[in-house]
């Protein structure tokens, strides 16, 4: 099968996590940011996550360096537009890209030029490829919670118009969706959708929580509602998708290998789940690769892919034209 030529859908990627190693070497010597050196393969090495890690937060660590270089409109527009670039070429054909425009002011760029910048990199590559896109923007669970109606509101002015969701990420705590709860109403009540990262470390009832509490309509990872019976009772019934990211959630140990991913049991009871990159450099993958793991390890047929295919554009935050011109290309 050819893997590269499927139509595809990414609904979980993270801008900071799949920026170009060159572009951080290009834009730190434009910009005058220092780096830890300035040979490819030194920055890769800094950018991509073991194969397997000892937990999410070493994982985490990948992205200190991105950020350094996407503090300016010129960066942020520049690496927005070379991810979109990057799956376009792949054949994905719908992305939806999130990020934490918090971690991107310290060089003085207001929260509404951050924004700007992410949405006109993206509009960019939509003009020159055949991909649609879209943003979500997430608020990072530890980070001090007196600057989130902030972000809210800045990305109000792109409701449907590049932005299109919010999101809880960063390392993952037991209960953390109690302290968002006025803040998700808050986003909901200006027009964003909502996906929540949870049930990614061990933590199914996190994932009840996202869905009960902030209103989730897709969740992050989700994995863990394997073992937690309400909590898988209730995705399923909701019709809530999850979001499944099988190389990283290897390499954070969320699941021991591939073959002990929960993808195909929730596929196969129903459960809906889609492929996704999560962060294509961190990661070190392609939807491409993706795509290609799971239907070699889970044995899925072509027909089967165009059903998860679907599950992804019908559980997307993308406009009804563009859901309906995504479902022509089902096979």
């Amino acid at each position: 099968m050819n893997y590269l030529n499927l139509p595809k859908i990414d609904l979980h990627c993270h801008l900071d996590g799949s920026v170009r190693p060159q572009s951080v070497i290009d834009i730190a010597q434009q910009q005058n940011v220092p780096l830890p050196s300035h040979d490819l393969t030194d920055i890769q090495s800094l950018m991509v996550a073991p194969d397997t890690c000892q937990n999410l937060d070493e994982y985490l660590t990948r992205f200190e360096l991105p950020l350094s270089v996407m503090q300016t409109a010129a960066g942020i527009e520049r690496i927005s537009f070379e991810v979109f670039e990057d799956a376009a070429k792949e054949n994905v054909k719908y992305l939806e890209v999130r990020f934490a425009p918090l971690l991107h002011l310290q060089s003085g760029l207001t929260l509404e030029q951050v924004i700007s910048s992410a949405v006109k990199g993206m509009k960019r590559a939509e003009s020159q490829y055949d991909i649609k896109g879209n943003f979500i923007l997430s608020i990072i669970r530890n980070m001090p919670k007196d600057r989130v109606n902030e972000v809210i509101d800045a990305g109000a002015n792109f409701i449907n118009d590049g932005v299109v969701a919010f999101d809880l990420a960063g390392s993952e705590l037991p209960g953390f969706c109690q302290g968002f709860v006025p803040h998700a109403e808050y986003a909901v009540k200006k027009g964003y959708r909502v996906t929540i990262h949870a049930g990614e470390q061990g933590v199914g009832q996190n994932v009840y929580d996202a869905i009960s509490l902030l209103g989730a309509e897709r969740i992050g990872h989700g994995i863990d509602i394997k073992t937690h019976k309400e909590a898988y009772d209730l995705t399923k019934s909701t019709s809530v998708a999850l979001e499944s990211c099988p190389t990283s959630n290897v390499q954070t140990k969320a699941v021991d290998s591939l073959s002990q991913h929960p993808f195909s049991e929730f596929h196969k009871d129903g459960v809906l789940i889609t492929i996704n990159t999560d962060n294509r450099t961190v990661s070190n993958t392609t939807m491409t690769d993706e795509v290609r793991k799971v239907m070699q390890e889970f044995k899925l047929s072509r027909k089967e892919y165009f059903e998860i295919y679907k599950v992804s554009v019908e559980h997307s935050f993308a406009s009804e034209s563009v859901k309906r011109q995504l479902l022509t290309l089902v096979e």
